[in-house]
C-alpha cells in the first residue's frame, strides 16, 4: 500500500505519528481550559489552587513546547522545521523548566492531598500553598538555566538538536533527571501510599453498632442477609484506585523519559520522538485523572452542562404529573376559608331546601 501511493514506511509512520500528535495536543488543550473553568466555578474545593496551577503549566506546555515537538524535532522526528541558535536556547529552556514544573506539580498536590486525608484536624501542619507553589517555580527555573549553561547549538548543516535529551544539557543531564523525575516520583508513592494504606485500614475497621439500634432478629430472612457473599470482594479495593491511577499515570508517562535523560546521547536521540510524546501526553492526562475523578467537580460540570443545553418544553409539563407530585397536591388543605358550625347549617339548610323545590318542580 505503501508503494502504491509513492510512500515509503518511514514516511507513513511519521505521518500517522504527526497525527497522533496533534490529537494529544488539541485533548491537552480542550480539557485543560474545560477543567480551568469548571475548577473556578466549583465552590470550596480544598485543592483547588494546586488544580489551577497544574492547568496552567499544562496549557503553557501545550502552547509553546508541543507545537515545537511538531515543528523541530529532529530527523526522525514529527518535523523539518530548523531553528535558529536563539530560538533553540530558547526550546531548551522551555523545555528544561516546564516539563519539572508539571511533575513538582503533581507531586505537590499528591502531598496537599495527603495532609488533607491523613491529618485532616492539623491545619498548622499545612504550608500555605502560595509558598509551596513558589518553590514549585523556583526550582523549575534553576533546572531550565541548567539548559542555558549546555553546548551550544550545532550550525544550520548539522541537526539543531534543540530539545532537553539530544545533548541540551551535557553533563547535567542526568542531575536534571533525578530532581525532575526521580525526586517528584518518590514523593508522589510516599504520599499515595500513605493515603492507600489509611484507607485501606479504616475499610478494614468494623463498623460501630448505632446508639439506640434494635437487636437483629432471629428470623430466617436475617440470617440469610448477614451471610457473606459468594465472591468477596476485598473493602479496600475502592480506596485503592485513585492511588493506583496516579502512580501508574506518572510512571506510564514519566519513567521512559527519565530513563532516556539517563542514556547515553546518541541513544536517546534516536528514542527522541517517542519517548517525548509519551511524555507530553500526560499534559492531556491530567484533566481527567485529577479533575473528573473527584466528586464537587463532576457535580459542578453537570450543573453548567445542564445550564448550557436547551431544555425542551415538556421537561416542566411532565414534573407536574410526577406522583410525589401528585400526591403533595392531594395532601395539601383546601384553599377555601373553613366553615364555622352555624355557617354549615344554614349551607345545609339552603342544600334541602334546594332539593325540595327541585322534587316538587319534578312532580
Amino acid at each position: 500500500m505503501a508503494n502504491a501511493t509513492g510512500l515509503s514506511a518511514p514516511e507513513v509512520a511519521a505521518s500517522m505519528g504527526l497525527i497522533l500528535a496533534a490529537l494529544v495536543e488539541a485533548a491537552a488543550l480542550l480539557g485543560n481550559s474545560g477543567l480551568l473553568v469548571v475548577v473556578l466555578r466549583t465552590p470550596g474545593l480544598r485543592d483547588a489552587l494546586y488544580l489551577v496551577h497544574l492547568c496552567v503549566v499544562d496549557l503553557l506546555a501545550a502552547a509553546s513546547i508541543m507545537p515545537l515537538g511538531l515543528l523541530a524535532a529532529p530527523p526522525p522526528g514529527l518535523g523539518r522545521v530548523r531553528l535558529g541558535p536563539a530560538p533553540c536556547r530558547a526550546a531548551r529552556f522551555l523545555s528544561a523548566a516546564l516539563l519539572p514544573a508539571c511533575t513538582l506539580g503533581v507531586a505537590a498536590l499528591g502531598l496537599a492531598r495527603y495532609r488533607l486525608i491523613v491529618h485532616p484536624l492539623r491545619p498548622g501542619a499545612r504550608p500555605p500553598p502560595t509558598l509551596v507553589l513558589t518553590a514549585v517555580w523556583a526550582a523549575a527555573g534553576l533546572l531550565g538555566a541548567l539548559s542555558l549553561l549546555g553546548p551550544p547549538p550545532a550550525p544550520p548543516p548539522a541537526p539543531a538538536r534543540c530539545s532537553v535529551l539530544a545533548g541540551g544539557l551535557g553533563p547535567f543531564r542526568p542531575l536534571w533527571a533525578l530532581l525532575a523525575f526521580a525526586l517528584p516520583a518518590l514523593l508522589l508513592l510516599g504520599a499515595y501510599g500513605s493515603i492507600f494504606l489509611v484507607a485501606r485500614r479504616a475499610a478494614l475497621r468494623p463498623p460501630r453498632p448505632a446508639r439506640g439500634s434494635r437487636p437483629r432478629s432471629d428470623s430466617l430472612d436475617s440470617r440469610l442477609s448477614i451471610l457473606p457473599p459468594l465472591r468477596p470482594r476485598p473493602p479496600w479495593g475502592k480506596a485503592a484506585l485513585a492511588p493506583a491511577l496516579a502512580v501508574g499515570q506518572f510512571a506510564a508517562c514519566w519513567l521512559p523519559y527519565g530513563c532516556a535523560c539517563l542514556a547515553p546521547a546518541a541513544q536517546a536521540a534516536a528514542a527522541e520522538a517517542a519517548v517525548t510524546w509519551i511524555a507530553y501526553s500526560a499534559f492531556a492526562a491530567h484533566p481527567f485523572l485529577y479533575g473528573l475523578l473527584q466528586r464537587p467537580v463532576r457535580r459542578t460540570l453537570g450543573r453548567l452542562a445542564r445550564r448550557a443545553l436547551p431544555r425542551s418544553p415538556r421537561a416542566c409539563t411532565s414534573r407536574a404529573w410526577h406522583p410525589r407530585t401528585l400526591l403533595q397536591r392531594l395532601q395539601r388543605p383546601p384553599e377555601g376559608p373553613a366553615l364555622g358550625a352555624s355557617e354549615a347549617r344554614e349551607q345545609g339548610r339552603d342544600l334541602t331546601g334546594r332539593e325540595s323545590l327541585s322534587m316538587s318542580e319534578a312532580t
